[in-house]
């Protein structure tokens, strides 16, 4: 059976950009090549990766990732790719926490050298719960675990979103920092639709999320923003290596629950309507909150709200990407825009209040 054409992500030509690489690198490391060069197949539709190794005497770390900032002839998932942020908030959770980052090297923020900022950090070993299939399908390694090691891996990565939130510096107060996220995706949205057709379901779920809002938005601490097991390298069933720091935000603790709980909730709800059983005891919703609670003295509120607020933010992110398979030739706009958003009907029900 024929296969779709995987979605358009660069112009860039790995080639290129690994001969500037050494050039770039021997400046810094003398007499330093670059090695080994791939792009990894999970290369996302956001900031691009690539895999390489560097030869030297005396490297500071042999196995190398470098992430560089989207490229904007591809259609940019999002407005902004700040990787100075994102290096800046990987060395500080590094030296505040216990999380298990990847070592950041070098920060590039001058595009000449490759194109765009960049920066460069070791390469973890390990395995990551797949998005494609999504891990709650059969066929992969978390599905086919036992019930024990799942619920390892599920009480493990409770355990890390939980001493990030105790363990980093919170952020000193300066309003409601609440406010500033949404207001944030509020303006995510616009760039989104500018000049494209407007989402009555996720305009309606900014209404809805007017009418749940918290009576107290709590402190604002550091969310990691991608809080979700598939931004994890695991070894066995440990983790080894927090990736994906761009939607880092300080917000309520939260806005990194509810992404966590829904992001799996999404995969399941797919899983089941193909027709398979998926993982329906893994990250419940329940056992979530109530790890959390056992592990921070913080319990949960107002979950309603940001378990729908992290379905509308997913729902921003997958409108743009269906616009930009748009842009590409790839689909073509619906009369009904909603329907470009895989996960319409349970954004609809969060709205509705009856999802969960």
């Amino acid at each position: 059976m024929a296969t779709a054409p995987r979605p358009r992500t660069t112009t860039r030509d790995p080639e290129e950009l690994a001969r500037r690489l050494t050039a770039w690198l021997d400046a810094r490391l003398p007499g330093a090549k670059v090695s080994g060069v791939r792009v990894p197949e999970s290369n996302g539709m956001s900031s691009e990766t690539l895999l390489f190794d560097i030869e030297h005497p005396e490297p500071p770390v042999r196995a190398c990732v470098l992430r560089l900032a989207a490229d904007p002839a591809a259609y940019t998932v999002f407005p902004v790719y700040d990787m100075a942020l994102q290096y800046r908030t990987m060395r500080s959770v590094a030296e505040h926490t216990d999380i298990p980052v990847p070592r950041v090297l070098w920060l590039e923020e001058d595009p000449a050298a490759l194109g765009a900022p960049f920066f460069v950090m070791e390469r973890v070993e390990g395995r990551v719960p797949p998005d494609v299939m999504p891990y709650t399908y059969e066929g992969n390694w978390l599905h086919a675990a036992s019930d024990s090691e799942r619920a390892h891996l599920q009480d493990a990565t409770i355990s890390l979103i939980a001493r990030l939130h105790d363990q980093h510096p919170t952020e000193p107060s300066r309003g409601s920092a609440l406010r500033r996220h949404v207001d944030a995706q509020r303006a995510y949205y616009a760039w989104v639709v500018d000049g494209l057709p407007r989402s009555p379901l996720i305009e309606s779920a900014f209404e809805r999320l007017g009418a749940l809002w918290p009576k107290d938005d709590g402190d604002a601490v550091l969310n990691w923003g991608d809080a979700r097991i598939g931004n994890i390298i695991y070894a066995g069933f440990e983790p080894a290596a927090v990736l994906d720091w761009e939607m880092a935000a300080y917000a309520p603790r939260e806005v990194d629950l509810g992404w966590t709980i829904y992001l799996h909730r999404f995969f399941q709800d797919l899983t089941v309507g193909f027709g398979q059983r998926g993982l329906p005891d893994f990250l419940r919703r329940d056992t979530v909150e109530l790890r959390y609670a056992q592990l921070t003295g913080h319990t949960p509120r107002d979950m309603d709200f940001y378990t729908l607020y992290a379905a509308l933010r997913h729902a921003i992110v997958m409108l743009r990407i269906a616009y930009r398979q748009v842009h590409f030739g790839e689909v073509q706009v619906p009369a009904d825009p909603d329907g470009l958003i895989l996960h319409h009907a349970d954004l609809a029900a969060m709205v509705q209040g009856s999802y969960w």
